[in-house]
This record gives C-alpha cells, structure tokens and sequence, in this order.
C-alpha cells in the first residue's frame, strides 16, 4: 500500500477518534449529572420539583419552577431586544457603511465580547439599576429596587450582541455579491435588495447567530446574578426580581451543602439547564434545516 494512503488513512481514523471523544464528553457530563441528581429525584418525581414552586432545603422541599421562569424571563427580554439591534447593525455594516468605518466597529465589537461578565454586572448596577429604580418604574407607575428582570434583560442583551453580530455579518458578507447586483440590474432598490435577497439567503445563519445568542444568554451567571435581585419566586413582569438557574447554582454550591439532599438539588438545577440549553439547539437545528429544504 502507498505510504500517503496509509498515512491518510490513520489520519482520518484518529480525527474521527478525536470526534468521537468529543460527542462522549458531552454524555459523560449528561449521566455524571444524572447519577448525582438521583438522591431528590428519588424523593420527587421530576416533573413534580419542575412545577413546584416552593423552595425550602430545609423542609426538603426544592421546587425549581421559579427559578426555570427567572431564566426564562430574563432570556427572553435580552433577546427581544438583541435580536433587532443586532441584526440592524450587521446590515448597516454589510451593506451600507463604508469599507474603513466597517474595519474600525469591527475590532470594537470583538472588544466587547471579551470584557469580563463582571464588568457588565458592575456597569448594570451602576448605570442600569438606578435609572429602572428612579426613572423608569416611577413612569409606568409602579415600584421597583431596579433589581428586576428588566435589568438582568438589559445588561445580557448587551452581552450577546458581539456574539450575534459578529457571527451574522459573516453571514451577510458570505452571499454572493451576483446575486445583489442581479437584483439591483432588475430595478430593486438597495433596501428591497437586502429584505428580498440577502435576508432570504442568509435567513439559516442568522438563526444559528441567535441561537448562540440564545444559549449564552441561558447561561449566563455572574453579570445577571448581580442585577436580577435573586429571589425565588416566578416574575410577574419586567419589575419584579428573578433568581435564575445559573445564579442559583453560583450562590448556593459550597456553602449550604450540609443541608441534607441540597447538593443533589444542585446537580439537578445544572442538569435542569444543560437539558434546557440542548433542547435549543436541538429545536434550533431542525428549524435550519427545514428552512434549507425550503431554500
């Protein structure tokens, strides 16, 4: 046998080893959480503790139910509000801003995926949570301490703009120009152009844009940990406080764990969530493909 077959061969087994180890990671980490879970899975069904709402490890009683809509709750606001930003900004830097503007907000943008989440908290604390609690509560009529959901919203919509962005301007720079300069020749203005064309074509990466946007959002700890007020009761609305999954495994793993079956919650809140964050990408995968099928 040639040795470059040979060699291309074992290659391609050993990257396939590599890919296979990374898949089993994943179940390892799966049944790692399961098999620590079981002890409170054994005291309540599980579909029990997910809609209860009562919280008391001392009483053995951990309902996550308020803690599932806190993530929700907050999930939610930062995406209704990143998803038009972001995808406003990608067009206007794909299709309209000028070659040297696009290269300077570039780098600004990667810039702002990397600063720490604790800044972002800082930053919500200092700038978001005052203007909830003295300007915007007091319009709508209601009271608020700013620890709210709408703080948490806010400071991780932000967050995962750079995310969105970045990955959606890949996205619109990757359709072919022939196709733009097609629809242009046919009378299109540039805005028909872009809703009609470049939206249509690249309608599968920005939902795989959002979807990263999506489970980074979910599973964010330390920035919503610091402005959503922590409080295990389910939100009502954007000004009443959240306890998120994240923030509660943050605030609680290491220093209560001598109360009986408290660190077997725990595990379930992680196991709750990673479920959670694959039942998206699950979910986000079979809306792309069926959206290819239809392209």
């Amino acid at each position: 046998m040639n040795i470059r077959v040979y060699k291309d061969k074992i290659t391609a087994r050993l990257m396939g080893v590599i890919a296979f180890l990374s898949c089993l990671i994943l179940v390892l980490i799966i049944a790692g959480l399961y098999y620590r879970s079981r002890p409170v899975l054994e005291l309540k069904p599980f579909l029990e503790l997910l809609t209860s709402g009562s919280w008391h490890p001392l009483r053995q009683e951990f309902g996550f139910y308020p803690f599932i809509m806190g993530s929700l709750w907050v999930t939610g606001v930062a995406i209704i509000m990143a998803i038009p930003l972001c995808l406003l900004t990608s067009i206007y830097l794909s299709e309209y801003a000028p070659g040297y503007l696009r290269e300077w907000i570039k780098p600004l943008i990667d810039l702002l995926a990397g600063i720490p989440s604790v800044i972002y908290g800082v930053w919500g604390v200092l700038v978001i949570v005052p203007l909830i609690k003295d300007t915007i509560a007091p319009r709508v009529g209601s009271f608020s301490s700013g620890y709210c959901v709408l703080s948490g919203g806010v400071v991780l919509g932000i967050m995962i703009c750079p995310i969105i962005i970045h990955v959606s301007l890949e996205v619109f720079r990757a359709v072919p120009r022939e196709l733009r300069e097609a629809s242009l020749s046919l009378g299109a203005t540039r805005w028909q152009t872009i809703k009609q064309v470049v939206l249509r074509k690249a309608r599968p990466g920005i939902m795989a844009a959002i979807v990263l946007g999506l489970s980074r959002a979910f599973g964010e700890t330390m920035a919503v940990l610091m402005v959503v007020g922590n409080v295990p009761r389910a939100p009502g609305s954007l000004l009443d406080a959240a306890y998120p999954l994240p923030a509660l495994i943050a605030n609680n793993y290491g220093e209560m764990l001598s109360v009986p079956l408290y660190d077997s919650a725990l595990m379930l809140a992680c196991f709750i969530l990673l479920l959670v964050v694959l039942l998206f990408n699950i979910v986000a995968r079979i809306v792309l493909i069926r959206i290819e099928r239809q392209m």
